[in-house]
């Protein structure tokens, strides 16, 4: 059994250091905090996220077509939303409707998912990524290369026109006639430049095209259609 120590009692000296302690913390007073708040969710598993994939690939080492669709129904997004684009984006997949095993890894690790509970829960995240300027200039861009034929140095038209339709068809107020434009084109495929230039126009030329300058660095694809659309007649 421990032995009791005797009370000391302050004496004089004691007193004052204890006033001076006091006097000094009055000026540091600590941050008084709320009882700390413990996460009940599972932290991210990579062997769990691992067995996931190969429920879409089976033992292959990328999801083809049919592990697309099945993946598609059970976080219950159609094969054709542009959230599955933007999922795609933050894998930094290479082919449209394929995932590889590292892109798949690597993307789920950075998004924390590893279930299919865990990306119906960041959904309503990945829209919200459409809606920063910045981030969708990255996503738009991402698209070229994502959605072209990898021995293309350009997207073929329709393609470029269904990703147009995906990508501004419900923002830019001109998509209408601009795809109406590219049904009656002599145009077969759209370049890198000119894809990016069409973002550019969206964003900064005004519906009724008054601020457009013929003389700027717009590819001629864009000329055309300018001349085109002021040559309609008036509705």
């Amino acid at each position: 059994m421990p032995v009791k120590k005797k009370r000391k009692f302050p004496g004089p000296d004691d007193q004052e250091h204890r006033k001076s302690k006091i006097a000094s913390s009055s000026y540091t007073r600590p941050q008084i905090r709320g009882p700390r708040l413990i996460s009940t969710e599972k932290p991210f598993s990579s062997k769990k996220c691992l067995a996931w994939f190969h429920e879409y690939a089976g033992t292959d080492e990328v999801v083809g077509p049919e592990g697309m669709e099945k993946f598609c129904e059970d976080i219950g997004v159609e094969p054709e939303n542009i959230i599955m684009l933007v999922l795609a984006w933050h894998l930094e997949a290479i082919n449209m409707g394929f995932f590889t095993k590292e892109e798949w890894l690597r993307g789920m690790t950075l998004l924390q998912c590893d279930c299919t509970e865990r990306v119906r829960s960041k959904l309503d995240c990945l829209r919200a990524d459409l809606n920063d300027s910045a981030l969708f200039k990255n996503i738009y861009r991402y698209a070229f290369d994502f959605a072209r034929d990898k021995d293309q140095r350009s997207l073929d038209m329709d393609t470029a026109k269904s990703m147009l339709a995906l990508l501004l068809g419900r923002t830019w107020p001109l998509f209408p006639v601009f795809h109406q434009f590219l049904e009656q084109s002599k145009y077969k495929g759209m370049n890198k430049d000119q894809w990016y230039n069409v973002l550019e126009f969206s964003r900064t030329i005004n519906v009724d095209l008054s601020n457009y300058d013929e003389d700027g660095a717009w590819p001629v694809l864009l000329d055309e259609f300018v001349e085109w659309q002021k040559a309609r007649p008036a509705s």
